[in-house]
Protein backbone atom coordinates (compact mmCIF):
# COMPACT_ATOMS: atom_id res chain seq x y z
CA UNK A 1 0.00 0.00 0.00
CA UNK A 2 1.29 3.34 -0.37
CA UNK A 3 2.47 5.68 2.35
CA UNK A 4 1.36 9.23 0.63
CA UNK A 5 -0.56 10.32 -2.38
CA UNK A 6 -1.91 13.66 -3.42
CA UNK A 7 -5.72 14.41 -4.08
CA UNK A 8 -5.95 16.78 -7.11
CA UNK A 9 -9.36 17.77 -6.12
CA UNK A 10 -11.13 19.96 -4.21
CA UNK A 11 -14.32 19.84 -1.94
CA UNK A 12 -16.59 17.14 -0.51
CA UNK A 13 -14.79 14.43 -2.44
CA UNK A 14 -11.06 15.44 -1.33
CA UNK A 15 -12.39 15.04 2.32
CA UNK A 16 -13.89 11.62 1.84
CA UNK A 17 -10.83 10.72 0.06
CA UNK A 18 -8.79 12.08 3.01
CA UNK A 19 -11.05 10.76 6.03
CA UNK A 20 -10.43 6.70 3.94
CA UNK A 21 -6.78 6.83 3.68
CA UNK A 22 -6.74 8.35 7.14
CA UNK A 23 -8.36 4.86 8.70
CA UNK A 24 -5.70 3.45 5.80
CA UNK A 25 -2.80 4.78 7.49
CA UNK A 26 -1.95 6.48 4.03
CA UNK A 27 -0.53 10.19 4.53
CA UNK A 28 -2.43 12.58 1.89
CA UNK A 29 -1.56 15.57 0.12
CA UNK A 30 -3.95 18.05 -0.65
CA UNK A 31 -4.38 20.97 -3.10
CA UNK A 32 -5.99 24.32 -2.46
CA UNK A 33 -6.53 27.47 -4.91
CA UNK A 34 -6.65 30.86 -3.36
CA UNK A 35 -10.54 30.54 -3.30
CA UNK A 36 -9.83 27.57 -1.27
CA UNK A 37 -7.00 28.41 1.16
CA UNK A 38 -9.13 28.11 4.12
CA UNK A 39 -11.04 25.06 2.69
CA UNK A 40 -12.02 22.19 4.92
CA UNK A 41 -10.41 19.94 2.16
CA UNK A 42 -7.01 21.27 2.93
CA UNK A 43 -7.78 21.00 6.82
CA UNK A 44 -8.64 17.13 6.19
CA UNK A 45 -4.92 16.25 4.60
CA UNK A 46 -2.20 16.15 6.42
CA UNK A 47 -0.41 18.54 4.53
CA UNK A 48 -1.41 21.04 1.56
CA UNK A 49 0.37 22.85 -1.58
CA UNK A 50 -0.85 25.87 -2.72
CA UNK A 51 -1.79 26.25 -6.59
CA UNK A 52 -1.34 30.57 -7.19
CA UNK A 53 -5.04 31.34 -8.86
CA UNK A 54 -8.40 30.72 -8.80
CA UNK A 55 -9.49 30.02 -12.53
CA UNK A 56 -9.47 25.96 -12.56
CA UNK A 57 -6.73 26.14 -15.91
CA UNK A 58 -4.73 27.70 -13.14
CA UNK A 59 -5.54 25.59 -10.55
CA UNK A 60 -7.01 21.84 -10.22
CA UNK A 61 -6.68 22.10 -14.24
CA UNK A 62 -2.87 22.80 -14.19
CA UNK A 63 -1.28 19.45 -14.75
CA UNK A 64 2.83 20.75 -14.16
CA UNK A 65 1.70 22.32 -11.13
CA UNK A 66 -0.37 19.55 -9.30
CA UNK A 67 2.73 16.76 -10.70
CA UNK A 68 5.25 19.25 -9.61
CA UNK A 69 3.29 19.41 -5.97
CA UNK A 70 3.36 15.74 -5.78
CA UNK A 71 6.77 15.54 -6.50
CA UNK A 72 8.26 18.31 -4.13
CA UNK A 73 6.01 16.30 -1.11
CA UNK A 74 7.37 12.77 -1.94
CA UNK A 75 3.90 11.35 -3.06
CA UNK A 76 3.68 8.27 -4.93
CA UNK A 77 0.34 8.36 -6.11
CA UNK A 78 -2.10 10.92 -7.40
CA UNK A 79 -6.06 10.41 -6.76
CA UNK A 80 -7.96 12.69 -9.10
CA UNK A 81 -11.90 12.60 -7.75
CA UNK A 82 -14.22 13.04 -10.47
CA UNK A 83 -14.21 15.96 -12.33
CA UNK A 84 -11.36 18.28 -13.43
CA UNK A 85 -8.82 16.07 -14.44
CA UNK A 86 -10.54 12.49 -13.34
CA UNK A 87 -11.33 11.08 -16.64
CA UNK A 88 -8.18 13.11 -18.85
CA UNK A 89 -6.59 9.95 -20.32
CA UNK A 90 -3.18 12.42 -20.97
CA UNK A 91 -2.76 13.35 -17.97
CA UNK A 92 -3.48 9.72 -16.35
CA UNK A 93 -0.34 9.02 -18.98
CA UNK A 94 1.32 12.44 -17.21
CA UNK A 95 0.99 10.67 -13.83
CA UNK A 96 2.31 7.56 -15.14
CA UNK A 97 5.33 8.97 -16.88
CA UNK A 98 6.45 10.95 -13.61
CA UNK A 99 6.94 7.72 -11.70
CA UNK A 100 3.40 8.21 -9.58
CA UNK A 101 0.79 5.48 -9.55
CA UNK A 102 -2.83 6.55 -11.21
CA UNK A 103 -5.76 5.77 -8.92
CA UNK A 104 -8.44 4.99 -11.39
CA UNK A 105 -8.52 3.39 -14.96
CA UNK A 106 -5.41 2.95 -17.29
CA UNK A 107 -5.56 5.81 -20.38
CA UNK A 108 -6.37 3.24 -23.24
CA UNK A 109 -9.65 2.53 -21.39
CA UNK A 110 -10.16 6.03 -20.43
CA UNK A 111 -9.80 6.66 -23.65
CA UNK A 112 -11.92 4.04 -25.02
CA UNK A 113 -15.31 5.30 -23.15
CA UNK A 114 -14.46 8.87 -22.84
CA UNK A 115 -15.16 9.63 -26.49
CA UNK A 116 -18.80 9.01 -26.69
CA UNK A 117 -19.40 7.47 -30.42
CA UNK A 118 -16.30 5.04 -29.79
CA UNK A 119 -18.12 3.98 -26.41
CA UNK A 120 -21.18 3.37 -28.61
CA UNK A 121 -19.29 1.61 -31.16
CA UNK A 122 -17.86 -0.51 -28.07
CA UNK A 123 -20.85 -1.10 -26.62
CA UNK A 124 -22.30 -2.64 -29.67
CA UNK A 125 -19.57 -4.56 -30.45
CA UNK A 126 -19.96 -5.69 -27.11
CA UNK A 127 -23.72 -7.27 -27.15
CA UNK A 128 -24.97 -4.03 -25.08
CA UNK A 129 -28.35 -2.69 -26.33
CA UNK A 130 -27.45 0.77 -27.53
CA UNK A 131 -29.90 4.33 -27.58
CA UNK A 132 -30.55 4.46 -31.57
CA UNK A 133 -28.94 6.80 -33.43
CA UNK A 134 -25.59 7.24 -35.29
CA UNK A 135 -21.86 5.63 -34.62
CA UNK A 136 -20.23 8.34 -36.55
CA UNK A 137 -19.61 12.32 -35.91
CA UNK A 138 -22.31 14.49 -37.17
CA UNK A 139 -20.18 16.93 -39.70
CA UNK A 140 -23.55 19.29 -41.39
CA UNK A 141 -27.03 20.37 -39.68
CA UNK A 142 -28.57 18.15 -42.52
CA UNK A 143 -27.76 14.77 -41.08
CA UNK A 144 -29.54 15.89 -37.97
CA UNK A 145 -32.11 16.91 -40.43
CA UNK A 146 -32.39 13.16 -42.25
CA UNK A 147 -32.19 11.44 -39.05
CA UNK A 148 -34.77 13.38 -37.54
CA UNK A 149 -36.96 12.51 -40.94
CA UNK A 150 -36.36 8.59 -40.68
CA UNK A 151 -36.41 8.17 -37.40
CA UNK A 152 -38.80 11.18 -35.99
CA UNK A 153 -38.99 13.34 -33.11
CA UNK A 154 -37.26 14.41 -30.04
CA UNK A 155 -33.83 13.55 -30.67
CA UNK A 156 -30.66 14.12 -29.43
CA UNK A 157 -27.35 16.32 -30.46
CA UNK A 158 -24.13 15.07 -27.99
CA UNK A 159 -20.61 16.22 -27.26
CA UNK A 160 -18.89 13.41 -28.39
CA UNK A 161 -16.55 13.99 -25.57
CA UNK A 162 -19.05 15.25 -23.48
CA UNK A 163 -21.72 14.15 -20.19
CA UNK A 164 -23.23 15.28 -17.38
CA UNK A 165 -25.81 17.17 -20.17
CA UNK A 166 -22.88 19.61 -20.97
CA UNK A 167 -22.75 19.75 -24.87
CA UNK A 168 -26.26 18.13 -25.57
CA UNK A 169 -29.49 19.62 -27.16
CA UNK A 170 -32.69 18.30 -27.63
CA UNK A 171 -34.32 18.85 -31.01
CA UNK A 172 -38.27 18.49 -31.19
CA UNK A 173 -39.23 19.74 -34.55
CA UNK A 174 -37.07 20.01 -37.80
CA UNK A 175 -36.92 24.14 -37.50
CA UNK A 176 -34.97 23.57 -34.46
CA UNK A 177 -32.47 21.70 -35.73
CA UNK A 178 -29.57 24.74 -37.04
CA UNK A 179 -29.72 25.91 -33.78
CA UNK A 180 -28.94 22.91 -31.70
CA UNK A 181 -26.15 21.94 -33.84
CA UNK A 182 -24.67 25.02 -33.83
CA UNK A 183 -25.40 24.93 -30.06
CA UNK A 184 -24.00 21.76 -28.73
CA UNK A 185 -20.72 22.33 -31.18
CA UNK A 186 -20.16 24.89 -28.96
CA UNK A 187 -20.30 23.95 -26.02
CA UNK A 188 -18.18 20.81 -27.06
CA UNK A 189 -15.69 23.11 -27.72
CA UNK A 190 -15.81 25.75 -25.11
CA UNK A 191 -16.01 22.24 -22.14
CA UNK A 192 -14.43 19.44 -24.12
CA UNK A 193 -11.77 20.84 -27.12
CA UNK A 194 -13.45 18.95 -29.35
CA UNK A 195 -16.26 20.59 -32.07
CA UNK A 196 -17.40 16.85 -32.49
CA UNK A 197 -21.57 15.91 -31.99
CA UNK A 198 -23.50 12.99 -32.78
CA UNK A 199 -27.07 11.89 -32.99
CA UNK A 200 -28.98 9.62 -31.56
CA UNK A 201 -33.12 9.16 -29.96
CA UNK A 202 -34.03 11.14 -27.37
CA UNK A 203 -36.04 9.46 -24.70
CA UNK A 204 -38.64 11.85 -23.42
CA UNK A 205 -39.31 10.57 -20.03
CA UNK A 206 -36.77 7.59 -19.34
CA UNK A 207 -35.37 6.20 -16.30
CA UNK A 208 -31.81 7.15 -16.08
CA UNK A 209 -29.97 4.01 -14.05
CA UNK A 210 -26.29 2.99 -13.75
CA UNK A 211 -24.03 0.35 -12.50
CA UNK A 212 -21.32 0.51 -10.52
CA UNK A 213 -18.52 -1.52 -11.62
CA UNK A 214 -15.17 -2.18 -9.88
CA UNK A 215 -12.37 -4.28 -11.69
CA UNK A 216 -9.18 -5.79 -10.10
CA UNK A 217 -7.83 -6.33 -13.42
CA UNK A 218 -8.58 -6.49 -16.65
CA UNK A 219 -11.02 -8.52 -17.76
CA UNK A 220 -11.63 -9.39 -14.05
CA UNK A 221 -15.15 -6.47 -13.64
CA UNK A 222 -17.56 -7.01 -11.19
CA UNK A 223 -20.60 -5.03 -10.25
CA UNK A 224 -21.97 -3.69 -6.93
CA UNK A 225 -25.75 -3.10 -7.94
CA UNK A 226 -27.47 -0.39 -9.46
CA UNK A 227 -28.71 2.94 -8.36
CA UNK A 228 -31.28 4.86 -10.08
CA UNK A 229 -30.32 8.72 -10.44
CA UNK A 230 -33.45 9.50 -12.60
CA UNK A 231 -34.37 12.93 -10.36
CA UNK A 232 -32.14 15.91 -12.68
CA UNK A 233 -32.41 19.27 -13.21
CA UNK A 234 -30.18 20.62 -16.43
CA UNK A 235 -29.15 16.74 -17.29
CA UNK A 236 -27.51 17.29 -13.94
CA UNK A 237 -28.70 14.47 -11.15
CA UNK A 238 -30.22 16.01 -7.16
CA UNK A 239 -30.97 12.50 -5.99
CA UNK A 240 -29.63 9.13 -6.40
CA UNK A 241 -30.58 5.80 -4.68
CA UNK A 242 -30.34 2.49 -4.42
CA UNK A 243 -31.90 -0.35 -4.89
CA UNK A 244 -33.82 1.04 -7.76
CA UNK A 245 -37.61 0.93 -6.90
CA UNK A 246 -38.51 -0.82 -10.44
CA UNK A 247 -37.30 -2.95 -13.22
CA UNK A 248 -35.80 -5.25 -10.38
CA UNK A 249 -36.04 -8.22 -12.73
CA UNK A 250 -33.64 -6.31 -15.19
CA UNK A 251 -31.29 -5.25 -12.85
CA UNK A 252 -28.87 -8.84 -13.26
CA UNK A 253 -29.01 -8.36 -17.01
CA UNK A 254 -27.63 -4.69 -16.73
CA UNK A 255 -25.22 -5.54 -14.64
CA UNK A 256 -23.77 -8.43 -16.81
CA UNK A 257 -24.06 -5.98 -19.96
CA UNK A 258 -22.18 -3.34 -17.64
CA UNK A 259 -19.33 -6.04 -16.67
CA UNK A 260 -19.05 -7.21 -20.56
CA UNK A 261 -18.84 -3.47 -21.88
CA UNK A 262 -15.92 -3.46 -19.11
CA UNK A 263 -14.14 -6.24 -19.91
CA UNK A 264 -14.27 -5.16 -23.31
CA UNK A 265 -12.15 -2.27 -23.10
CA UNK A 266 -10.15 -3.71 -20.60
CA UNK A 267 -11.23 -1.45 -18.05
CA UNK A 268 -9.44 -1.46 -14.09
CA UNK A 269 -10.24 0.54 -11.28
CA UNK A 270 -13.64 1.92 -10.50
CA UNK A 271 -16.10 3.07 -13.46
CA UNK A 272 -19.91 3.52 -13.41
CA UNK A 273 -21.85 1.94 -16.59
CA UNK A 274 -25.10 4.75 -17.26
CA UNK A 275 -28.04 3.52 -18.86
CA UNK A 276 -31.63 4.86 -19.45
CA UNK A 277 -34.36 2.71 -19.41
CA UNK A 278 -37.92 2.84 -21.21
CA UNK A 279 -41.40 2.40 -19.37
CA UNK A 280 -41.27 -1.54 -20.32
CA UNK A 281 -38.20 -1.87 -18.78
CA UNK A 282 -36.09 -2.08 -22.04
CA UNK A 283 -32.20 -0.15 -21.21
CA UNK A 284 -29.67 1.09 -23.24
CA UNK A 285 -26.11 1.91 -23.52
CA UNK A 286 -26.03 6.00 -22.31
CA UNK A 287 -22.25 6.13 -21.37
CA UNK A 288 -19.24 5.25 -19.43
CA UNK A 289 -17.59 7.27 -16.25
CA UNK A 290 -14.34 6.53 -16.10
CA UNK A 291 -13.86 7.77 -12.19
CA UNK A 292 -15.70 7.63 -8.99
CA UNK A 293 -19.05 8.81 -9.02
CA UNK A 294 -20.73 11.39 -6.96
CA UNK A 295 -23.18 9.08 -6.32
CA UNK A 296 -20.98 6.01 -4.66
CA UNK A 297 -21.55 6.66 -1.49
CA UNK A 298 -25.13 4.68 -1.76
CA UNK A 299 -23.60 1.73 -3.22
CA UNK A 300 -21.31 1.87 0.06
CA UNK A 301 -24.14 2.31 2.32
CA UNK A 302 -25.51 -1.05 0.95
CA UNK A 303 -23.01 -3.53 0.77
CA UNK A 304 -20.31 -1.88 3.02
CA UNK A 305 -17.92 -1.52 0.77
CA UNK A 306 -15.25 1.17 0.87
CA UNK A 307 -14.94 2.07 -2.66
CA UNK A 308 -12.05 4.41 -2.21
CA UNK A 309 -10.05 1.80 -0.01
CA UNK A 310 -10.67 -0.78 -3.37
CA UNK A 311 -9.64 1.94 -5.35
CA UNK A 312 -6.11 2.21 -3.37
CA UNK A 313 -5.68 -1.48 -3.27
CA UNK A 314 -5.57 -2.14 -6.86
CA UNK A 315 -4.17 1.08 -7.92
CA UNK A 316 -1.18 -0.71 -5.04
CA UNK A 317 -1.39 -4.10 -6.48
CA UNK A 318 -3.12 -5.10 -3.22
CA UNK A 319 -5.74 -8.06 -3.44
CA UNK A 320 -9.41 -7.20 -2.82
CA UNK A 321 -10.61 -9.94 -1.42
CA UNK A 322 -14.16 -9.55 -3.08
CA UNK A 323 -16.17 -11.93 -5.14
CA UNK A 324 -19.24 -11.33 -7.32
CA UNK A 325 -21.45 -14.20 -5.15
CA UNK A 326 -20.12 -12.15 -2.00
CA UNK A 327 -20.61 -8.86 -3.53
CA UNK A 328 -24.38 -9.12 -4.59
CA UNK A 329 -25.11 -11.59 -1.12
CA UNK A 330 -24.09 -8.70 0.87
CA UNK A 331 -26.40 -6.11 0.00
CA UNK A 332 -28.23 -4.75 2.43
CA UNK A 333 -31.83 -2.42 3.14
CA UNK A 334 -31.94 1.19 0.62
CA UNK A 335 -30.28 3.87 0.63
CA UNK A 336 -30.83 7.68 -0.50
CA UNK A 337 -28.11 10.22 -1.90
CA UNK A 338 -29.15 13.90 -1.74
CA UNK A 339 -26.68 16.50 -2.81
CA UNK A 340 -26.85 19.63 -0.90
CA UNK A 341 -26.24 22.18 -3.97
CA UNK A 342 -25.51 26.25 -3.61
CA UNK A 343 -28.71 26.83 -5.79
CA UNK A 344 -32.01 28.62 -5.68
CA UNK A 345 -34.51 25.81 -6.68
CA UNK A 346 -37.12 28.94 -7.13
CA UNK A 347 -35.20 30.55 -9.80
CA UNK A 348 -34.25 27.41 -11.91
CA UNK A 349 -31.44 26.43 -9.60
CA UNK A 350 -29.43 29.05 -10.61
CA UNK A 351 -26.25 29.14 -8.53
CA UNK A 352 -25.83 30.66 -5.11
CA UNK A 353 -22.27 31.26 -4.36
CA UNK A 354 -21.62 32.84 -1.10
CA UNK A 355 -20.56 32.68 2.71
CA UNK A 356 -22.43 29.93 4.63
CA UNK A 357 -23.36 31.64 8.00
CA UNK A 358 -24.97 29.20 9.64
CA UNK A 359 -23.79 25.64 8.64
CA UNK A 360 -25.39 22.63 10.74
CA UNK A 361 -25.83 18.61 9.70
CA UNK A 362 -28.38 16.24 10.45
CA UNK A 363 -26.94 13.56 12.82
CA UNK A 364 -28.68 10.21 13.74
CA UNK A 365 -28.69 6.39 12.80
CA UNK A 366 -28.18 5.88 9.33
CA UNK A 367 -28.01 9.38 8.54
CA UNK A 368 -24.10 10.16 6.97
CA UNK A 369 -22.79 13.44 5.56
CA UNK A 370 -20.07 13.96 2.96
CA UNK A 371 -19.45 17.82 3.06
CA UNK A 372 -16.48 19.92 1.85
CA UNK A 373 -17.59 23.14 3.74
CA UNK A 374 -18.63 24.03 7.75
CA UNK A 375 -19.84 27.08 9.21
CA UNK A 376 -18.16 30.44 7.72
CA UNK A 377 -16.77 28.89 4.97
CA UNK A 378 -17.20 30.19 1.28
CA UNK A 379 -18.65 28.44 -1.81
CA UNK A 380 -16.67 30.13 -4.31
CA UNK A 381 -18.58 31.23 -7.96
CA UNK A 382 -15.43 29.86 -9.72
CA UNK A 383 -16.35 25.57 -9.10
CA UNK A 384 -19.29 23.41 -8.63
CA UNK A 385 -22.22 24.70 -6.43
CA UNK A 386 -22.01 20.86 -4.26
CA UNK A 387 -21.94 22.17 -0.58
CA UNK A 388 -22.10 18.25 0.60
CA UNK A 389 -24.20 15.32 -0.37
CA UNK A 390 -26.85 13.82 2.55
CA UNK A 391 -26.35 10.64 2.36
CA UNK A 392 -29.36 8.09 4.59
CA UNK A 393 -29.25 4.12 5.19
CA UNK A 394 -32.64 2.48 6.11
CA UNK A 395 -34.20 -0.80 6.35
CA UNK A 396 -36.29 -0.38 2.66
CA UNK A 397 -37.03 2.46 0.23
CA UNK A 398 -39.68 3.72 2.24
CA UNK A 399 -37.90 3.60 5.68
CA UNK A 400 -34.80 5.24 4.22
CA UNK A 401 -37.26 7.95 2.22
CA UNK A 402 -38.77 8.80 5.42
CA UNK A 403 -35.37 9.07 7.31
CA UNK A 404 -33.92 11.21 4.46
CA UNK A 405 -36.96 13.84 4.59
CA UNK A 406 -36.74 14.30 8.70
CA UNK A 407 -32.71 14.80 7.59
CA UNK A 408 -33.47 17.08 5.38
CA UNK A 409 -35.68 19.30 7.56
CA UNK A 410 -32.76 19.10 10.23
CA UNK A 411 -30.19 20.41 7.95
CA UNK A 412 -29.27 24.37 8.86
CA UNK A 413 -27.42 26.40 6.15
CA UNK A 414 -27.93 29.84 6.07
CA UNK A 415 -26.01 32.75 3.93
CA UNK A 416 -26.83 30.76 0.88
CA UNK A 417 -30.10 29.49 -0.68
CA UNK A 418 -29.99 25.51 -1.45
CA UNK A 419 -31.60 22.82 -3.00
CA UNK A 420 -32.98 21.51 0.23
CA UNK A 421 -36.42 22.55 -0.22
CA UNK A 422 -36.69 20.78 -3.80
CA UNK A 423 -35.54 17.89 -2.11
CA UNK A 424 -38.08 18.06 0.37
CA UNK A 425 -40.80 18.15 -1.81
CA UNK A 426 -39.13 15.83 -4.44
CA UNK A 427 -38.89 13.00 -1.76
CA UNK A 428 -42.64 13.50 -1.14
CA UNK A 429 -43.78 13.59 -4.65
CA UNK A 430 -46.22 10.95 -5.23
CA UNK A 431 -44.47 9.72 -8.46
CA UNK A 432 -41.37 9.18 -5.95
CA UNK A 433 -42.98 7.58 -3.35
CA UNK A 434 -43.77 5.06 -6.39
CA UNK A 435 -40.83 5.14 -7.83
CA UNK A 436 -42.31 6.16 -10.97
CA UNK A 437 -40.35 8.86 -11.51
CA UNK A 438 -38.24 10.15 -14.78
CA UNK A 439 -35.62 12.27 -15.92
CA UNK A 440 -38.82 14.63 -16.88
CA UNK A 441 -39.76 14.55 -13.22
CA UNK A 442 -38.11 17.75 -11.51
CA UNK A 443 -38.53 19.89 -14.83
CA UNK A 444 -41.97 19.13 -15.78
CA UNK A 445 -43.58 18.47 -12.18
CA UNK A 446 -45.43 20.84 -10.06
CA UNK A 447 -42.42 20.64 -7.43
CA UNK A 448 -40.70 23.91 -8.97
CA UNK A 449 -43.78 25.65 -9.33
CA UNK A 450 -44.86 25.01 -5.51
CA UNK A 451 -41.14 26.36 -4.91
CA UNK A 452 -42.00 29.39 -5.95
CA UNK A 453 -45.44 29.80 -4.38
CA UNK A 454 -43.30 29.14 -1.39
CA UNK A 455 -40.28 30.68 -1.47
CA UNK A 456 -40.82 34.43 -0.45
CA UNK A 457 -38.72 36.86 -2.26
CA UNK A 458 -36.17 34.96 -4.00
CA UNK A 459 -33.05 37.17 -4.62
CA UNK A 460 -29.45 36.83 -5.84
CA UNK A 461 -26.78 38.71 -4.83
CA UNK A 462 -25.17 40.42 -7.66
CA UNK A 463 -22.13 42.74 -6.71
CA UNK A 464 -23.11 43.27 -2.69
CA UNK A 465 -27.24 44.15 -3.83
CA UNK A 466 -29.90 42.13 -3.48
CA UNK A 467 -31.86 41.41 -7.16
CA UNK A 468 -35.37 40.04 -6.77
CA UNK A 469 -36.11 37.82 -9.52
CA UNK A 470 -39.60 38.34 -10.47
CA UNK A 471 -40.22 35.41 -12.34
CA UNK A 472 -38.63 32.65 -10.61
CA UNK A 473 -40.13 29.89 -12.46
CA UNK A 474 -37.76 30.68 -15.79
CA UNK A 475 -34.18 30.63 -14.90
CA UNK A 476 -32.64 31.64 -18.43
CA UNK A 477 -35.00 34.59 -17.86
CA UNK A 478 -34.10 35.41 -14.67
CA UNK A 479 -30.22 35.28 -15.55
CA UNK A 480 -31.06 38.06 -18.25
CA UNK A 481 -33.23 40.08 -15.93
CA UNK A 482 -30.41 40.29 -13.07
CA UNK A 483 -27.51 40.63 -16.03
CA UNK A 484 -29.21 43.85 -17.00
CA UNK A 485 -28.39 47.25 -15.37
CA UNK A 486 -30.03 50.24 -17.22
CA UNK A 487 -28.80 49.87 -20.67
CA UNK A 488 -25.94 47.69 -20.40
CA UNK A 489 -26.11 44.29 -20.11
CA UNK A 490 -24.18 42.78 -17.28
CA UNK A 491 -22.45 39.39 -15.69
CA UNK A 492 -24.90 38.18 -12.77
CA UNK A 493 -22.20 36.02 -11.13
CA UNK A 494 -18.54 35.21 -11.46
CA UNK A 495 -18.05 32.83 -14.61
CA UNK A 496 -16.19 32.62 -17.34
CA UNK A 497 -17.37 33.73 -21.50
CA UNK A 498 -17.95 31.11 -23.61
CA UNK A 499 -19.09 32.88 -26.66
CA UNK A 500 -20.16 36.77 -27.21
CA UNK A 501 -22.20 37.20 -30.34
CA UNK A 502 -22.66 40.88 -31.09
CA UNK A 503 -20.47 43.25 -31.81
CA UNK A 504 -19.89 47.32 -31.83
CA UNK A 505 -22.27 49.17 -34.03
CA UNK A 506 -24.98 45.96 -33.78
CA UNK A 507 -27.95 46.83 -33.70
CA UNK A 508 -30.05 44.38 -31.05
CA UNK A 509 -33.61 43.60 -29.90
CA UNK A 510 -34.57 43.24 -26.43
CA UNK A 511 -33.78 39.55 -25.65
CA UNK A 512 -31.53 39.02 -28.20
CA UNK A 513 -28.64 36.25 -26.80
CA UNK A 514 -25.62 38.77 -26.43
CA UNK A 515 -23.38 36.15 -25.04
CA UNK A 516 -22.72 33.13 -23.29
CA UNK A 517 -21.33 32.64 -19.58
CA UNK A 518 -20.45 29.58 -17.81
CA UNK A 519 -20.60 29.68 -14.22
CA UNK A 520 -20.42 26.92 -11.33
CA UNK A 521 -20.67 24.13 -14.38
CA UNK A 522 -23.64 25.76 -16.14
CA UNK A 523 -24.08 27.83 -19.27
CA UNK A 524 -25.80 31.51 -18.39
CA UNK A 525 -27.19 33.48 -21.42
CA UNK A 526 -26.60 36.91 -21.32
CA UNK A 527 -29.39 38.58 -23.28
CA UNK A 528 -30.41 42.28 -24.54
CA UNK A 529 -32.59 44.24 -21.43
CA UNK A 530 -33.89 46.65 -24.63
CA UNK A 531 -33.97 47.34 -27.93
CA UNK A 532 -30.86 49.58 -28.92
CA UNK A 533 -27.51 49.88 -30.81
CA UNK A 534 -24.70 47.99 -29.27
CA UNK A 535 -21.99 50.98 -28.20
CA UNK A 536 -19.18 48.36 -26.96
CA UNK A 537 -18.34 45.08 -26.35
CA UNK A 538 -16.03 44.60 -23.05
CA UNK A 539 -15.54 41.36 -22.89
CA UNK A 540 -13.71 37.95 -25.28
CA UNK A 541 -14.47 34.48 -25.07
CA UNK A 542 -12.49 33.12 -22.46
CA UNK A 543 -11.97 36.47 -20.54
CA UNK A 544 -12.72 35.51 -16.36
CA UNK A 545 -15.97 38.52 -15.40
CA UNK A 546 -16.64 39.38 -11.92
CA UNK A 547 -20.51 39.14 -10.71
CA UNK A 548 -21.82 42.76 -12.04
CA UNK A 549 -19.22 43.62 -14.35
CA UNK A 550 -20.89 45.38 -18.13
CA UNK A 551 -20.16 43.20 -21.14
CA UNK A 552 -21.79 44.83 -23.38
CA UNK A 553 -22.94 48.89 -23.27
CA UNK A 554 -26.52 49.44 -25.59
CA UNK A 555 -27.65 52.67 -26.08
Amino acid sequence: MFKKILIANRGEIAVRIARTCRSMGVHTVAVFSDADARADHRRAADESVHLPGIAPTDTYLNVEAILGAARDTGAEAIHPGYGFLSENADFAEAVAGAGLAWIGPPAAATRAVGDKIKARQLARDAGVPVVPGLFEPTEDVAEVIAFGREHGYPLAVKAAGGGGGRGLKVVHAEAEAAEAFASARREAQAYFGSSEVYVERYFTAPKHLEVQVLAPAPGQALWLGVRDCSLQRRHQKLVEETPPPLHTDRLAEMGEAAVALANACGYVNAGTVELLVDSDGSFYFLEVNARLQVEHTVTEEITGIDLVECQLKIAAGDPLGLTQEQILSGIKGHSIECRINAEDPAAGFMPTPGKLTTYVEPEGPGVRVDSGYSQGGEVPAAYDSLIAKLIVHGADREDARRKMVRALEAYRIEGVRTTIPAHVLLLEDPDFVAGTHTTRTVEDGPVLAELAEVTADPVLIVDGHPVHLWNPGMARSAYAAVGASGGDATAPMQGTMLKVLVAKGDTVAAGQVLAILEAMKMETVISAPHDGVVQEVTVSPGDTVAAGQVLVVIE
